[in-house]
């Protein structure tokens, strides 16, 4: 017998006998609920898929509730979100995992990396790419300039050492690129048309992922060739730049239009632009090297910025300068990976002397320790705690530095010591050339209209990245904080994408960060202490004497033998049914904070007696639902809820070895649990 109801304002048809959450789903609602399960009986545990009906003062919990004709259901009132975020709350406290591996969470771009370290273990480099191209449209360029956030974070190195994570990227990428390349499918065209301001990292990922959502992406880009700073801020020994033509190909087969040598402000307004487009997007980058503010460092031949030397040379490599005049004594100022470019540019273009002067110690450098000891085997000589305090030229031209020597103080805000000059005690270098690579700032050009910060950054708000001029967004090194890293210009023109895209859909939501599970062992966890050492695979490289000369790439690249067994070393921290977990869905449901009802955990660790299914009582929440599926679905009863109030626990009840081996072939409760709490092993 039908009977007719209504849900959240929507008149839906049902059967007697049915309880209102059957009908809910039957009808396509997402009424939250974690115990219900199609072949087990109303159970009503996880409080989740509370409803508040017309009449009825209190609220009821729709698995168990009976539907019947003209109800009046809602599950979208305060008083049932204030329930619900409460029941969430409690759940998340006592839920002791990880969702995702530490890797991930400090990748900007939110990549999986165990996810596809864990492919090219298996040898599936093609799967591998499909999942880095979730998030990277560039992986094979990335995971060569990439400072790897990941592996600072990876777990692997409380045994000895961190996952080669960027390295593995690259590796599966260049195996992409030498085949019949991965092309990610794009959704029904939505005829909206998006112009993007700038072919770098954040301007192809932005265009990237607006293609993948449906809309016409056309980008803009002032140079004669794209990818921003990894063509003319990164040298070719690091990324060869045919791989970067080869991506940005990539990323053009998803309809996208790069129109070279148009710069906006110059060539067309942004007026134009957001007369002709029903959105622009700002991806202009950081351009304009950082200045000391000496004296004559403007004026001074001789004296240039690091990113504008880099530039030169890639101008150079491809045949668009003839010569890049340095003479044979360099000097770079600044301690990080630009720097570091600089300096080895320095060697690889003929100076005799190449010096780096940077006004704290070593250990306090924040280019990559790789970068650094290679700059050393290559002649570079290193000067520490020292700061250039006057520029010395005669007839307009550099003939050298005096440099203020440093001590170290007290830490600034960073943590790092700061550093404080010594009173009267200076160096000098004599030199002919003087790179400045201490940082990037925005060159606005002739973009008019964009409100900018006191720092000369573009403001974009947080959330959804818009400026003040409405349809106008901006993402990257041009925005708010300035210049970063590749990968977190790329996360934002990914989060931003997914806001733009809402935008031309009529109703913009912003970007809220997704609330995951998470947990932090100490290096001295037994997990730790219980894996065997293995050797992070070394990355094979050139020798220093003859790399030294040319511009070809550094790094020789792994085999495919080293690559599986650096792989392999992965300790899958993150949880493996994170993207199946109806627990972490609805924890996203609507904003919760498990700690404001935190105490003391019910932990019990993982357990292997099930021979076949791994049990892992601290993802447990007691829901029921896998002893239920053993007695009711199974008719075996091999699983019990042991314990009373907060110290309850699943328990297994194996006596006997056939009881044992039935379960090989069943995992019914496998299937019934909806968190990460039961993961099948290899038989």
């Amino acid at each position: 017998m039908s009977i007719r109801l209504t849900i959240n304002g929507v008149e839906v048809v049902g059967e007697k006998g049915e309880t209102v959450l059957q009908i809910a789903l039957k009808n396509g609602f997402d009424l939250p609920n974690l115990c219900k399960h199609p072949d087990l009986a109303p159970y009503g545990a996880c409080g989740l898929c509370l409803v508040e009906v017309t009449g009825v003062p209190k609220l009821l919990r729709a698995c168990s509730a009976m539907a019947a004709d003209g109800m009046d259901i809602r599950f979208d009132t305060d008083r049932v979100t204030k329930a619900r975020k409460v029941a969430l709350e409690l759940l998340m406290s006592d839920h002791e995992g990880d969702c995702v591996g530490p890797c991930s969470l400090n990748c900007p771009a939110g990549t999986d990396c165990q996810g596809y370290v864990k492919q090219i273990a298996l040898g599936d480099y093609k799967k591998a790419v499909e999942i880095m191209k979730e998030r990277i449209p560039m992986p094979a360029s990335i995971g060569r300039v990439c400072p790897h956030p990941c592996e600072k974070a990876c777990r692997r190195g409380n045994v000895e050492s961190a996952i080669s994570i960027a390295q593995l990227k690259y590796f599966a990428a260049d195996k992409d690129l030498a085949g019949d390349t991965y092309v990610p499918q794009c959704d029904a065209s939505t005829d909206k048309k998006v112009a993007v301001v700038g072919a770098g990292p954040a301007g192809i990922a932005a265009a990237y992922y607006l293609a993948r959502k449906g809309h016409s992406v056309t980008v803009l880009e002032a140079m004669e060739q794209g990818g921003g700073m990894l063509r003319y801020g990164i040298p070719e020994y690091r990324l060869p730049k045919t791989i970067v033509d080869r991506e940005l190909s990539e990323v053009t087969r998803l309809g996208v239009e790069i129109r070279y040598g148009v710069r906006v402000g110059k060539d067309v307004s942004l007026a134009e632009l957001r007369s002709q487009y029903d959105a622009v997007v700002l991806a202009i980058g950081a351009w304009r090297s950082t200045s000391m503010r000496l004296e004559g460092e403007k004026t001074t031949k001789g004296v240039l910025g690091g990113i504008d030397f880099l530039r030169q040379v890639s101008l150079y490599n491809a045949g668009k300068l003839d010569h890049v005049d340095m003479g044979k004594k360099v000097v770079v100022v600044g301690g990080g990976n630009t720097a570091m470019d600089a300096c080895r540019t320095a060697v690889r273009l003929g100076a005799e002397k190449v010096y780096v002067v940077y006004r704290r110690t070593r250990a306090e450098m924040p280019a990559e320790d790789i970068e650094i000891r290679e700059a050393e085997e290559e002649g570079v000589e290193f000067k520490f705690l020292t700061n250039p305090a006057e520029i010395q030229s005669v007839d307009g031209a550099l003939t050298g530095l005096k440099l203020q020597v440093m001590e170290l103080g007290e830490p600034d805000a960073g943590g790092r010591r700061s550093p404080v000059p010594v009173e009267g005690k200076f160096e000098y270098l004599d030199v002919d050339t003087a790179i400045i690579a201490i940082g990037q700032g925005l060159d606005i050009g002739g973009i008019e209209g964009v409100e900018l910060n006191k720092k000369g950054n573009i403001v974009a708000d947080e959330a959804t990245f818009m400026t003040n001029l409405e349809g106008v967004f901006a993402v990257g090194d041009a925005t708010n904080k300035g210049a970063g890293i590749a990968i977190a210009a790329i996360a934002e023109a990914d989060k931003a994408a997914g806001v733009i895209d809402s935008y031309l859909r009529g109703e913009i939501r912003p970007y809220v960060k997704p609330f995951v599970s998470e947990t932090h062992p100490t290096k001295d966890d037994p997990r730790f202490a219980s894996r065997p050492r293995i050797d992070r695979v070394v990355m094979p490289c050139r020798a220093a004497e003859e790399r030294k000369h040319d511009f070809r790439e550094v790094n020789l690249g792994l085999s495919d033998e080293a690559a599986q067994a650096e792989a392999k070393r992965c300790l899958e921290c993150g949880c493996h049914d994170y993207h199946e977990c109806r627990l972490i869905h609805y924890a996203n449901y609507q904003p919760i904070d498990p700690s404001r009802v935190a105490g003391s955990k019910n932990l019990h660790g993982a357990e292997t007696e099930l021979v076949c299914i791994e049990r892992n009582n601290d993802k447990c929440i007691l829901c029921g639902a896998c002893v239920r599926a053993c007695d009711e679905l199974a008719k075996k009863g091999l699983l019990g809820l042991v314990g009373r109030g907060f110290g309850t626990v699943v328990k297994t009840v194996f006596d006997r070895p056939e009881i044992i081996a039935g379960c090989a072939d069943c995992h019914l409760c496998v299937d019934a649990c909806p968190t990460g709490a039961l993961k099948l092993l290899k038989k």
